[in-house]
């Protein structure tokens, strides 16, 4: 059986970790598959006692994940990296894998720190020139890293993500315990997705305060990391210190298990999603498999991923968010409309169809 060493050390992180969560199982089934990783990580993962583990601690992005990486990997047929912090040194193996999501590091290379940009582009450079075959998640991306590095065109496949809509149809109904939890007497809309500057939150923040100064009786969930960033969203805070109204009603849940999210996502108002730069986005695709209408900006790939099952909204016009969002509220005609066509939109994204076209890549890797 052909082996696979898969770089799993962001198996719990957003988007990444989701995609890796996502590619496993469907790995087990036709190759050995080996994770570096902690042993932690990957605890209470069904497929846990049918993978083998190589302790990989080091952090991302870091010099000793660097002089480590060579001596850690094994021997094998195939390499996968998740992201962009591939290996530069020789490894021992006879294929390398990159999936890149998204260049947002060259595509607000403003937003980091001069140390952040130069590993960034070297990074990306060697992660595309050094590998043999590049996955992204939308034909937008793939249209982003040819216009942020050489690439060659021929190596970049792009393989939409999937969904197992089962998880998200299938989960628990009772929300009473959430809703007792962050106090939820009212309506509420909510945001998923680590709290960056390029998530755009803060003009989300501006858009509900203009709902707030209406009257209207709501609460902003904000489900993500905010405590552990590197480049956090400190806009949004500061919005929220200076407006006790906006405190109030606005709740910050950190890292939630999937069932949660779930139970949030089918009881919600909307999702609403207003970033400004996405190799996909994945929130906006999930809440539709959980009948949650969803307002997306209509910037980088979210039209794409998208389609016709969202209300779209010009992310850098706060009115335009806050006009949306009230219209939500009012028109339960809309509301039914967006569940329903949500919910033709992410027959697009079937889990066969994604490992389908994931394994296409293993398999071109293998023949070559």
């Amino acid at each position: 059986m052909q082996k696979i060493v898969i770089d799993a050390r962001m198996i719990n992180n957003s988007g990444i970790g989701t995609y890796l969560q996502n590619i496993i199982p469907n790995l087990i089934k036709n190759y050995e598959l080996i994770l570096l990783c902690g042993e932690k990580e990957i605890a209470g993962f069904p497929w846990t006692n049918k993978v083998n583990v190589i302790s990989f601690n080091n952090p991302i992005y870091s010099i000793a994940e660097q002089i480590l990486s060579p001596i850690k990997i094994p021997e094998c047929d195939i390499f996968i990296s998740p992201h962009y912090n591939i290996p530069i040194l020789p490894i021992r193996a006879k294929k390398r894998l990159v999936i890149i999501h998204d260049v947002y590091h060259l595509a607000f290379s403003d937003q980091l720190s001069l140390a952040q940009k130069i590993y960034s582009k070297i990074m990306i450079y060697f992660a595309v020139h050094s590998s043999d075959q590049i996955i992204t998640s939308s034909q937008f991306s793939k249209s982003e890293i040819l216009k942020y590095t050489s690439a060659n065109e021929a190596k970049i496949n792009v393989v939409y993500f999937g969904f197992n809509y089962n998880e998200y149809s299938n989960q628990a109904h009772n929300f009473e315990p959430v809703r007792r939890r962050y106090n939820l007497q009212e309506k509420f809309f909510l945001f998923v997705g680590n709290v960056k500057p390029h998530k755009n939150l803060s003009n989300l923040i501006l858009a509900f305060k203009i709902i707030l100064d209406k009257k209207m009786k709501l609460k902003l969930i904000i489900v993500g990391e905010y405590k552990k960033l590197i480049n956090a969203d400190n806009e949004s805070f500061r919005l929220l210190s200076e407006d006790p109204l906006l405190k109030a009603n606005t709740i910050f849940t950190g890292f939630i298990d999937k069932e949660e999210l779930v139970l949030l996502y089918k009881n919600a108002s909307a999702l609403v999603f207003p970033s400004l730069y996405e190799g996909f986005g994945i929130p906006p695709v999930e809440a539709m498999a959980c009948g949650c209408p969803v307002i997306s900006s209509n910037a980088a790939s979210l039209p794409e991923a998208c389609g016709y099952g969202a209300i779209y909204i010009n992310p850098n016009n706060v009115d335009d968010i806050a006009e949306k969002m009230i219209a939500i509220i009012s028109d339960s005609d809309l509301v039914r409309l967006l569940i329903e066509k949500g919910k033709e939109n992410i027959k697009r994204f079937s889990f066969e169809m994604f490992s389908n076209n994931f394994d296409k890549v293993l398999r071109l890797l293998l023949k070559n």
